[in-house]
């Protein structure tokens, strides 16, 4: 890899993230992105018309999306239109805090705290002690009595939450777990005065919606609803002796949406449509209605086979003929901790594309799929690795198995390496973002 487009797509990557506070505004960056690369919108309640050669994308929530381009020459009439769909999928979630309904509450009659909950898997301590705030999307009245849906980011350092003081927790450094209700909660800041100077004694429901009132230039009462998240304030950045590690909140996964995104929007195939596909919730487990394990990627694909006039077998041929890439990070080798790496599956940062194997089929990838991987991954002049969990630890689930049920196409599991996985702030290499994105760009060349 070149050193210039390394540092090119760290800078891009970082500043990707750092404008992406919430899976709202993953999905809103990807739209720009996509727009200005000359794709257009279709929207699924609407008829499709689309052209060979055209370049589309559809959203779901306005947390996932799927975005495709068409090859520019279909076949003749009776025969298969192209050989089938190359799909690189990942997920615009990542661990967080959910704030609740009502959420503000107040303690010793001064500190107003918000009632937040857990969002998927991840390490408590790390979100203590850090500068936050809130982003996320709120259902706005409208003059006619419909709803608009407005993104939200409360763009400057408003929450903490504190650790308890050593002195009242000698043993925390031995081990301590962390309640979500008690210890997770917040602090927004102090209780507002009366005249008099005393604190008022009836909570300030509403503050943090008079904030994001403010900030929107609306009325709070005008606010219905709302999906909101915790988000990390400190900037993703680069770092190492070399500069060869990055740090930064949500790699795990938008640093595969981004490389997807990059090698996505300017590849071109002549025999295969080229798709990419963000589903949103798999922290929790892709069960909703813009998740993997819904209808969302196999409703676009049908979708396309119809809008061109072909019926239901055609669509199982264009199926039969196709491939995913479920992408996904994947844990290295913690220096401080080998001894919980395989004994001879230890990807390391920087070390390339890891190809994730699990017995149970968490992970999707057997001989076929894994070799056609590696082939891409020379192609593409990029080096791999291979991943699979100690036969004595249980690990993670991702997209591939929950995407297969729905489309069963051949399938490989793969991430970039990183450390910290589920932390507010994880680390990875900065050479595995131009590595992915080169592969990308060889896979949807095909």
């Amino acid at each position: 890899m070149e050193d210039v487009r390394e540092e090119e797509l760290s800078r891009g990557l970082l500043q990707f993230i750092q404008d992406s506070p919430s899976v709202f505004h993953v999905i809103d960056n990807m739209k720009k992105r996509l727009e200005e690369a000359g794709f257009e919108e279709r929207r699924e309640r609407d008829h499709w018309e689309l052209r060979p050669g055209g370049a589309y994308y559809v959203t779901r929530n306005d947390s996932s999306l799927i975005a495709f381009r068409l090859p520019q020459v279909f076949a003749a009439e009776g025969e298969c239109p192209f050989q089938g769909y190359h799909i690189v999928a990942a997920h615009s979630d990542s661990p967080t805090f959910k704030v609740k309904a009502l959420p503000e509450t107040v303690a010793e009659k001064q500190y107003v705290r918000l009632n937040v909950e857990k969002y998927g898997g991840m390490i408590l301590s790390t979100w203590l002690d850090r500068p936050l705030s809130v982003a996320g999307r709120v259902a706005v009245r409208r003059s006619d009595g419909g709803v608009d849906m407005r993104l939200v980011n409360l763009d400057r350092d408003l929450l903490v939450i504190p650790n308890l003081a050593v002195h009242m927790n000698r043993d925390v450094n031995k081990g301590y777990e962390y309640n979500p209700q008690t210890d997770m909660l917040p602090l927004m800041g102090l209780l507002p005065e009366n005249p008099d100077g005393e604190a008022k004694e009836s909570g300030p429901q509403g503050m943090l919606l008079r904030e994001i009132a403010g900030q929107l230039g609306i009325l709070p009462e005008d606010i219905l609803d709302g999906d909101l998240y915790l988000y990390v304030r400190e900037k993703g950045r680069v770092l190492g002796s070399r500069g060869e590690l990055i740090l930064s909140p949500k790699l795990d996964d938008l640093q595969c949406v981004y490389a997807g995104l990059e090698g996505f929007v300017s590849a071109v195939s002549e025999k295969y449509a080229n798709v990419l596909a963000v589903f949103d919730n798999e922290e929790v487990g892709s069960g909703t209605r813009q998740g993997a394990d819904s209808t969302f990627l196999e409703d676009v694909l049908l979708r396309i086979q119809d809008s061109m006039g072909y019926g239901p077998s055609v669509y199982r041929q264009l199926v039969a003929g196709s491939f995913l890439i479920s992408a996904d990070n994947a844990h290295a080798v913690h220096p401080a901790y080998p001894e919980k790496a395989d004994i001879t599956n230890r990807p390391v940062l920087g070390g390339g594309i890891v190809i994730k194997y699990h017995g149970g089929q968490k992970y999707t990838s057997d001989a076929m799929s894994a070799a056609q991987m590696k082939l891409w991954c020379e192609r593409a002049g990029v080096p791999c690795q291979t991943f699979a969990n100690r036969s004595d630890m249980v690990g993670g689930s991702t997209l591939g198995n929950i995407s297969t049920a729905h489309v069963s196409l051949a399938s490989v599991d793969i991430g970039l390496p990183q450390l910290a996985m589920h932390s507010a702030v994880e680390t990875g290499s900065s050479r595995d973002t131009a590595y992915a994105v080169a592969v990308f760009e060889r896979f949807w060349q095909e």
